[in-house]
């Protein structure tokens, strides 16, 4: 019963047009290293050495290019 309550309560919800799911949050400190990141990964570096370099995750680094691909296709 509960359960039948949530999906109509989302699908009133989205059919008002709310966006459902996660928010998206801001990275200020992988925004501002993002060009560091990137002249990095087109030199060649690997990303384990760049994360070591500057303090953040392997994840992190990915996340960085696989960003500025999204926005430079």
């Amino acid at each position: 019963m509960i359960g039948e309550r949530v999906k109509s309560g989302l699908a009133a919800a989205k059919a008002r047009g709310k966006k459902l799911g996660r928010q998206i949050g801001e990275r200020p400190k992988s925004d501002r290293l993002t060009p560091k990141v990137m002249a990095f990964v087109e030199a060649g570096r690997s990303y384990l050495w760049i994360a070591r370099d500057f303090g953040i995750s392997k994840n992190t680094v990915t996340e960085i290019a696989k960003r500025r691909r999204a926005e430079s296709t």
